[in-house]
């Protein structure tokens, strides 16, 4: 006759089971995010260096890289499309079955655009293929962020949710190291050879990653609080529709403290790369170096960004990650504008540090301010409404007041308004979510969890 076992050694069993679940799914989020970000930032690099050549090649090369920025933005146009379609699957069907599309579909986008004929090929036919495959690109990634995040925190303790959280955020800067790395070693190619093909072969190689990305999301199990909420019949039936009736403000709030983290970016990367190869005199391989060192930086100062959030007042937190940004970047591009290529690589890297350890707190703080039944759909279109207004346009913007003004001062400008936009909101979202009781803890959990 078996024997029951004593009572509190399940409770016991599954405290010891917990910590490796919820390694396992931050290891799966950040695998995942990795892939998709890889895909999402190859075309980055792709538009600022050869995309106006081959796609817009009928106009000056100032307004090719204008259209090709264009191009980029609509990628961004299109992610909340994809946040409020897979935050519906993942609130009402579950963030595993989400999280398995998003990676088959961008997955085909990034080889569609691999193997699209040119400009030169097919006329103007290219540039609309282009322009639908970014969409299809933006609806994946639009739809991924939000669940790698809820994959990583649904699991994680309380008091761990900003830690757990960062093992989705890694992805991002990992990904856009991937993407930039590929593109050095194909920029040493002749410039015949990189115009012609040679610019394709990253967007190729996504597929294995893609096809070892789905391979391990398959094998993943749904969250905790997902699988209560569908075991209790008590997800939304229009999450979306729930989310503007109850939750705008904090969506409102969420989107303007996004800005630093995602925007300044695009700032630092895409549109740097394309002044500093364009106007500066800096070669595509060695700019691109400068990129890869500021990334690796960024790789390995990110995650202390989640463990400072998690330790002391979250306000604190965020102020002192993000003020430094005030000074550190201006002085980047005035340490770019030199030409010299050891001080264009200090101001980079020593500028990734603000933006980096804020993107990593963004993910805990975001996932935890809405209840589980809407909690996909709200963060994602909080998240994804901002890359469309802020991160998508700032190689735009910033071309465009180059252009206009024919100064770097007034892009610096615009990086500076991203981080005065992100403190306002940012602060503002923590006062109204209870963050404020950091450092995070059981008292925050236990707070959020009597208002759902």
């Amino acid at each position: 006759m078996p024997v029951s076992p004593p009572a509190g050694a399940a409770q016991t069993s599954l405290r010891g089971e917990m910590p490796r679940e919820a390694r396992k799914a931050g290891i799966t989020a950040f695998v995942g995010t990795t892939v998709e970000w890889f895909d999402f930032y190859v075309y980055g690099s792709a538009s600022a260096l050869v995309f106006g050549k081959i796609f817009f090649p009928d106009v000056s090369p100032a307004l090719g890289t204008l259209a090709a920025f264009g191009t980029f933005w609509v990628g961004f146009l299109a992610r909340p499309l994809g946040g409020v379609i897979f935050g519906h699957i993942g609130d009402r069907l579950g963030r595993k079955s989400a999280l398995i599309t998003t990676l088959a579909l961008m997955g085909v986008a990034t080889a569609g655009i691999g193997l699209l004929p040119t400009y030169s090929a097919i006329g103007p036919t290219a540039p609309i293929l282009l322009i639908i495959l970014r969409m299809v690109q933006g609806v994946a990634v639009g739809g991924e962020w939000g669940g790698a995040v809820l994959i990583a925190t649904e699991y994680a303790a309380p008091g761990k949710k900003i830690l757990y959280g960062a093992f989705a955020q890694q992805g991002s800067p990992v990904g856009n190291l991937l993407a930039t790395v590929s593109f050095l070693a194909i920029a040493q190619l002749s410039e015949p050879a990189f115009t012609s093909w040679g610019w394709r072969v990253p967007f190729l190689v996504s597929v294995v990653l893609v096809v070892v990305g789905l391979f391990i999301r398959l094998r993943m199990d749904e969250t905790p609080e997902m699988t209560r909420l569908l075991e209790e019949r008590q997800t939304s039936r229009l999450p979306i529709r729930d989310v503007l009736r109850n939750h705008s403000g904090l969506v409102a709030l969420g989107v303007g403290a996004v800005a630093a983290g995602v925007a300044i970016t695009y700032v630092k990367t895409t549109f740097a790369l394309s002044w500093a190869t364009t106007d500066l005199g800096f070669g595509k391989d060695s700019f691109l170096t400068i990129i890869t060192v500021a990334l690796a930086v960024q790789v390995v100062v990110q995650p202390f960004g989640a463990v400072l959030a998690s330790k002391i007042n979250l306000t604190r937190a965020v102020l002192w990650m993000l003020l430094p940004e005030i000074v550190l970047l201006p002085l980047m591009f005035v340490l770019i504008k030199t030409g010299s290529f050891p001080l264009a690589m200090l101001g980079m890297a020593v500028a990734t540090f603000p933006h980096a350890m804020f993107y990593a707190a963004l993910a805990g703080i975001l996932s935890e301010v809405f209840p589980a039944r809407v909690r996909y759909t709200a963060t994602s279109l909080a998240y994804q409404l901002c890359t469309t207004v802020f991160a998508g346009t700032a190689p735009l913007l910033s071309q465009f007041l180059l252009t206009s003004t024919g100064s770097i001062w007034s892009v610096v400008a615009l990086g500076l308004a991203y981080v005065v936009i992100s403190l306002v909101c940012v602060v503002a979202l923590i006062r109204r979510s209870s963050w404020s009781a950091s450092p995070v803890g059981d008292a925050v959990s236990r707070s959020l969890e009597e208002k759902r």
